[in-house]
């Protein structure tokens, strides 16, 4: 009789141990319950909140008075844009050498080519432009001698410089990422290429063409070193391809990849017309 008393006592008591178990985890199913609903509330309310507003977004987008504010703050960044380029143009004037003892500014063609000159014909030679008073030899950058002018490949390096510099400035502007960005340096640039299609060598890696190279790009001189032109003729051609990039962006065609300051004063020219305002999208 005692063991069955015994035996009933602690049945009871592990009951009761389940029961209060039991007990506290439904408290704290319940307070985890009542922390989500809370924390759905809240969010119901917050997007009650964010349709309503999309709805007015939409209404005033609908009418005419939203349409024409969205039109004129287009316009202003526009605006602000082409003013930020003239800038640039003011900093690295692209002049067309007319003589020896006479250059004419870009603006006296508003159309990219001279008075009465149909703008279909080929661009200007690559020769009768400057930036900045210099030359852009794309000679020396595909064929280095013993002759070869040191001073006119600085020129031309210098020259470089400058146009990697305008380029991006105006691509900062127009916020276009380049797709080859441009790590600038003076008369020492250089423009990276993400993607490379050469392999180095090891003996390549170690000369004096400062290439840096890691698992994710390479960098290629705007400036001749050494008797090595391949990697800096490339450089030029990624340049070239930056600056088609940014004209085709304003809707503009690109010259040619030989054609880099005449491709620069396009870009300029199409920047600065009133076409590039008026052509909102």
């Amino acid at each position: 009789m005692r063991q069955k008393l015994e035996s009933k006592k602690l049945m009871m008591e592990n009951m009761s141990i389940r029961s209060r178990l039991a007990k506290e985890a439904a408290g704290k199913q319940e307070e985890q319950l009542s922390g989500a609903l809370q924390s759905l509330l809240v969010a119901g309310g917050t997007l009650s909140v964010t349709s309503r507003n999309l709805q007015e977004s939409s209404r005033l987008m609908s009418e005419e008075n939203g349409y024409v504010r969205l039109r004129n703050l287009q316009k202003m960044l526009r605006m602000r844009q082409q003013y930020m380029a003239s800038q640039i143009s003011m900093l690295y004037p692209v002049k067309l050498l007319v003589e020896p003892a006479q250059e004419q500014e870009l603006e006296a063609y508003p159309l990219g080519s001279p008075a009465g000159t149909p703008p279909e014909l080929k661009p200007v030679n690559q020769g009768s432009l400057t930036i900045q008073g210099l030359h852009l030899s794309m000679l020396s950058f595909r064929k280095m001698s013993f002759f070869t002018d040191k001073k006119e490949i600085q020129k031309s390096a210098t020259a470089l410089g400058y146009v990697a510099h305008a380029v991006s400035l105006v691509a900062s502007y127009l916020q276009v990422p380049l797709r080859y960005p441009v790590r600038l340096g003076a008369s020492h640039s250089y423009i990276i290429d993400n993607a490379p299609s050469i392999e180095l060598t090891s003996s390549e890696a170690s000369t004096s063409t400062k290439v840096f190279t890691n698992a994710k790009h390479v960098e290629f001189p705007l400036f001749l070193e050494g008797q090595d032109t391949t990697r800096a003729a490339y450089a030029v051609f990624l340049l070239s391809k930056d600056l088609e990039q940014l004209l085709n962006f304003i809707g503009a065609k690109s010259l040619g990849p030989r054609h880099v300051l005449a491709n620069l004063r396009e870009l300029f020219r199409t920047i600065q017309s009133t076409a590039f305002i008026d052509n909102l999208i």
